[in-house]
């Protein structure tokens, strides 16, 4: 078994400076760090198996959510469906007094009293919220493109970063 990466990595570095210090030629040079790269190539693939696999299985989980939504959502819909449907039923046989059963209880409640706008424009002024408006940001789209077009943006500056790809 391979040691870990990090540590492989360590031993290709500290060799690779060690043995620049050496007046040593360029094959053999060559050929001792060849051997510490192909163990790093090697844990390299191995660890992305591992990413790959999760990869996988975090794109199926994904899935499965999006699923798992959809029948909760269909659920909903035939839970409030059917509350709809006993409360209108029990209300046109005018029904009021409590139902038993070994189960449950059912009964109608009257919910408290709530607002209904009929006409937003001839509510008086005292009586809106006006929400605080959101903190203004920077565009980086913007940035981005005034930068790339050669104009000095004070305060933003491009960075390219890198990424592991897999295929």
């Amino acid at each position: 078994m391979l040691p870990a990466l990090y540590t492989l990595a360590d031993e290709y570095i500290g060799a690779a400076q060690y043995l620049q210090n050496l007046d040593l030629d360029e094959q053999t040079l060559s050929d001792t760090l060849e051997g510490l790269v192909g163990s790093v190539e090697e844990k390299a693939i191995n660890v992305s198996f591992v990413i790959k696999e999760l990869r996988y299985l975090s794109d199926n989980m994904r899935a499965a959510e999006q699923d798992i939504a959809l029948r909760r959502k269909s659920v909903e819909k035939r839970e409030a469906y059917l509350v709809n449907y006993l409360l209108s039923n029990l209300e046109r046989c005018k029904i009021n007094r409590p139902i038993e059963s070994p189960y449950f209880k059912i009964s109608i409640k009257q919910n408290p009293a709530s607002v209904v706008i009929d006409n937003a424009g001839r509510i008086p002024c005292n009586l809106y919220r006006y929400p605080e408006a959101p903190p203004p940001e920077p565009d980086k789209k913007a940035i981005k493109t005034a930068i790339e077009s050669g104009q000095d943006v004070a305060g933003a500056h491009l960075e390219s970063t890198n990424r592991l790809e897999i295929k």
